[in-house]
């Protein structure tokens, strides 16, 4: 797995880990089926401590883009969607909206952003 860690950024690097394999997910890098690199040469190869990446890994199971399979390893999830999935959709996207009402945005700037996003991604 190809990505980058940066310890001085002040994000929790089992953040960085999550969302660098969330935004893998969301471009298409890795795909339903493909098996995540272990926790022990995941954390051995950025040397960080094993329970960070089992964290981070942790995270994406509960979110529905992971599946651990034992002493198998962790493996992207097949598409299908979940009814938690979608909760969390609903939530992330309330708390996103509300935070940009109280900063002053209407709705059509809220859309336009989001229409704007959706663009952008593969």
């Amino acid at each position: 797995m190809f990505l980058t860690l940066n310890p001085e950024s002040g994000v929790p690097l089992f953040t960085q880990l999550h969302d660098a394999i969330v935004s893998a997910i969301a471009h298409g890098e890795l795909r339903d089926g493909d098996k995540l690199d272990p926790v022990r040469r995941v954390a051995a190869d950025f040397g960080i401590n094993p329970a960070t990446v089992k964290k981070a890994y942790d995270k994406l199971v509960a979110e529905g883009l992971a599946e651990t399979a034992g002493r198998s390893g962790t493996v992207v999830r097949p598409g299908a969607r979940t009814d938690a999935q979608n909760q969390q959709l609903v939530e992330g996207l309330q708390r996103a909206a509300l935070l940009a009402r109280a900063q002053g945005f209407n709705d059509s700037e809220i859309r336009s952003h989001l229409d704007a996003i959706l663009k952008d991604l593969p």
